[in-house]
């Protein structure tokens, strides 16, 4: 009998900056379910603010991040759809759909998101087409709120789809929730953009090149010298 095929795990995000935060989701998902984390930098989040940086300068910061860790990738899926289709906004439900074209309708494939991006889903654009299309990896973090109620609409949504082991993300291709159980980090993007506009503390929560990188190109109004 042949083997399951390998689940296909990835890591959307805006990433700005790539902090170590993401990095500790990153390494804990790779470890747990013995699987590549793809990473793919969104070029247009269409429900969020504009980003403080360029895709190309918050790519170049998570490809430094990276740079010699086992089992994390950069994929560039999202940067060059944008390309081929200027001003269309970067959907994960789009990107999802990318993912299931290119594999098979029996492939498991996950998608790797924070416990406040699993809180907000019901903002998400079809967010209810998401689960049939790929499983939910949750990474929880300190205040989270997973282990108190959800919004109304979201347990329903994920009413039985919370998977009991990570067997079962390899027996479905789609459709489960997993949750990450190891403490992570409990630092944002956006507090360490305030922390650098003010000139506070910041770079021990970020990995040393990117660092580098944003005080060399004066990013989110960072008064360091190079």
């Amino acid at each position: 009998m042949n083997a399951p095929p390998a689940l296909r795990l990835y890591y959307g995000g805006t990433f700005d900056p790539f902090h170590l935060g993401h990095l500790a989701i990153a390494r804990c998902a790779r470890d747990e379910l013995q699987v590549p984390v793809r990473l793919m930098p969104a070029a247009d989040p269409p429900h969020r603010a504009a980003p403080g940086a360029t895709a190309a300068q918050r790519t170049r910061m998570l490809e430094l991040a990276i740079a010699g860790e086992p089992g994390l990738q950069l994929d560039r899926r999202e940067l060059h759809r944008a390309q081929r289709h200027p001003g269309v906004p970067s959907w994960t439900v789009d990107t999802l759909r990318e993912l299931r074209a290119e594999t098979s309708p029996t492939q498991p494939l996950a998608l790797l998101v924070g416990a406040d991006s699993l809180a907000g889903l019901p903002t998400w654009h079809e967010w209810k087409s998401l689960l049939g299309l790929a499983h939910f990896v949750v990474a929880d973090r300190p205040g989270s709120g997973l282990d108190g109620p959800l919004p109304p609409v979201l347990a329903g949504y994920l009413h039985g789809a919370w998977a009991q082991s990570r067997e079962e993300l390899l027996q479905h291709p789609c459709g489960r929730v997993w949750r990450l159980r190891q403490p992570l980090r409990g630092e944002s993007a956006t507090g360490i953009r305030q922390a650098i506009g003010r000139g506070g503390n910041w770079r021990a929560l970020v990995p040393a090149a990117v660092a580098d990188y944003i005080v060399r190109h004066g990013l989110y109004g960072c008064r360091d010298h190079p």
